[in-house]
């Protein structure tokens, strides 16, 4: 440590001690070509200093997503585990405040305090609420990548506290224990149950009875105890279906039939899920791209339909050139965005090509004569860019508690006549005039800006966020917590010449770049091309930048503290062993 830090290192005499009190604004900072906001870079502050419920005077976060609020207004870190950590790194130039933390004590080591200790310091009183949230900021604050997995694996995150009184602190105050936390779980046990194998489901009970604990890491520990079972897919990587029909559904729409090659029924899928498909024979190398079924899996057999786009090379082979008894290869049923099974009201809202998922909902609930209240709203231009309506209209008249509602934006009086179309977009101040119950669920697909009006409007009429489910047509949006100024542009082949490496394909983004030997993970190429990328630690410890992997063989450089489940792949750590085609 630094001779300043070094010196006020001494021994607490009679228990813990605070040895530095650091703050700092969050600041933009250079990373990678890239700019991030950060709080993560602290300063010694000298003198009393007042805490408050929300913050340290002169202290701030950058990403209130995953640091500060009432329950992370404090972060602890240990001199011991400085001392470790300069004796394990090899390192002798870290000061106070290094590794982000606002109260730099001596004593209170993660193996000891527990979730809902309460510590008194100088005139203010704090409550232990969880560990520190595993994240990449501290790995750049200390130049050193792998510092998220390294404070998880060596069990010294550090941990949070909540303000329960307010009042002032300054180095050198005692550290007083006044409350034990109801359970016994310590900090270390707390963050291993979180991020690391091996975890004890009694522990996972225990977490959720102590009321400190803050309510994201409860949310955390009911997910782990009542795991959503994984998707498991129909069958792996791709197989061969044969086209067995090609219907024109308007003239930029047209519908493929899909059947096994060797005339057995296709495995069911759940209404609203997609199909990925690997396209062969489009006048260019081999392309990958993602459709919806548009209708249930009747007979063992799978419909897709398909908008041919301007420039659209797959859309414009399928649509042109395909025929029946052409092969295919198609990735097994996925996604999550599907049709639940309670008797809730249902909205099924859609606009242009975003009918399709809803659409297979749609045949789902005839298929199944559902006694649910059933509202149909779907936006279009014209009767000419309205495929399916007659089909959707007829399946609404077959179920007894529907209603339809068809918003036309640039059709004549004749035209909206002859559909009992509405005058306009489908927005949301029509939306509200429809009286939409609050207690339904909603399925919404079409363009973003679509998708996030009809989320606001059915928001303010009362729709839980629970029960609002949108899917977007291409990769999820990004999580990159901390990024700023980043421009949104369309997925592109990396800078630079071409790499030699296995074939890397974002199918969502549409597009395959080789991988290069320099790069460090699969997560650093599709940054570079601008694929929206999912991750917060970057190191295989959280689990965000988890990934579906449709086909191929990857190896980790690292290996994850915690692999994830079969099928899918942890980007931020993941090469490439082949070819691999991944579900982003």
């Amino acid at each position: 440590m630094t001779g300043a830090a070094r010196g006020a290192a001494r021994p607490a005499p009679d228990g813990a001690l605070l040895l530095a009190v650091n703050v700092g604004k969050p600041k933009d900072v250079s990373w990678q070509g890239r700019t991030v906001y950060t709080g993560v870079w602290k300063q010694q502050a000298t003198g009393p200093q007042m805490v408050r419920r929300l913050n340290i005077d002169g202290d701030g976060q950058g990403d209130k997503n995953g640091h500060g609020g009432e329950q992370r207004a404090v972060l602890v870190y240990q001199i011991d585990s400085y001392r470790y950590w300069e004796k394990e790194l090899g390192r002798d130039d870290f000061a106070y405040g290094q590794f982000g933390e606002n109260l730099t004590v001596d004593g209170l080591p993660d193996d000891e305090v527990c979730i809902g200790d309460r510590y008194r310091i100088g005139e203010a009183e704090f409550e232990v609420t969880q560990p520190r949230v595993t994240c990449y900021r501290v790995g750049i604050r200390l130049g050193e990548p792998r510092m998220p997995a390294l404070l998880v694996a060596h069990h010294r995150p550090g941990f949070y506290m909540r303000v329960i009184t307010e009042g002032h602190i300054q180095a050198g105050d005692a550290i007083v224990k006044t409350r034990t936390g109801p359970g016994a779980l310590t900090v270390a046990d707390t963050d291993a149950l979180l991020y690391l194998p091996g975890r004890d489901e009694d522990k996972l009970r225990t977490a959720l009875q102590i009321p400190a604990l803050s309510p994201g890491w409860q949310d955390s520990f009911r997910d782990l105890l009542e795991p959503a079972p994984p998707p498991e897919a129909a069958w792996t990587a791709f197989r061969e279906l044969r086209v067995t029909r090609i219907v024109p559904e308007s003239a930029t729409v047209s519908s493929i039939y899909l059947a096994a090659t060797d005339g057995t029924a296709l495995p069911a899928a759940r209404a609203g899920q997609y199909l990925t498909l690997r396209i062969a024979g489009a006048g260019q190398p081999t392309l990958v791209r993602s459709y919806s079924l548009s209708s249930a899996a009747d007979g063992g057999t799978y419909r897709i339909s398909v908008k041919q786009e301007p420039h659209g090379a797959a859309s414009s082979y399928l649509n042109r050139e395909l025929k029946p008894g052409a092969t295919l290869d198609v990735a097994a049923p996925r996604g999550d965005f599907v049709l639940d099974d309670s008797t809730r009201p249902v909205l099924l809202i859609s606009a242009g090509i975003g009918v399709t998922p809803v659409l297979s909902m749609l045949h789902q609930l005839a298929a199944d004569r559902s006694e649910r209240d059933i509202c149909w709203l779907h936006g279009a231009r014209g009767p000419q860019e309205h495929p399916f309506a007659a089909e959707a209209h007829k399946l609404l008249a077959s179920l007894p508690h529907s209603r339809e509602h068809v918003f036309y934006s640039a059709a004549t009086p004749a035209e909206r006549h002859s559909v009992h179309a509405a005058r306009g977009r489908l927005t949301k101040e029509a939306l509200a005039g429809l009286a939409i119950p609050a207690t339904a669920s909603a399925y919404i697909c079409g363009p973003a800006s679509f998708m996030a009006d009809m989320q606001d409007a059915l928001t303010a009429i009362g729709v839980g966020p629970a029960a609002i489910h949108t899917e977007l047509f291409g990769a999820l949006p990004s999580v990159n917590p901390g990024l700023t100024g980043k421009a949104s542009r369309p997925p592109h082949q990396p800078p630079g010449p071409p790499e030699t490496g296995p074939l890397i394909t974002f199918a969502r983004s549409g597009i395959t770049v080789p991988f290069g030997s320099s790069r460090p993970s699969v997560l650093d190429l599709a940054d570079a091309c601008d694929v929206p990328t999912r991750w917060s630690c970057r190191t295989g410890v959280c689990h965000t930048c988890v990934t579906p992997l449709l086909s191929g063989d990857i190896a980790y450089s690292p290996a994850p503290l915690e692999p994830p489940a079969d099928g899918q792949v942890l980007i931020c750590c993941a090469r490439p062993a082949t070819d691999i085609v991944l579900d982003m």
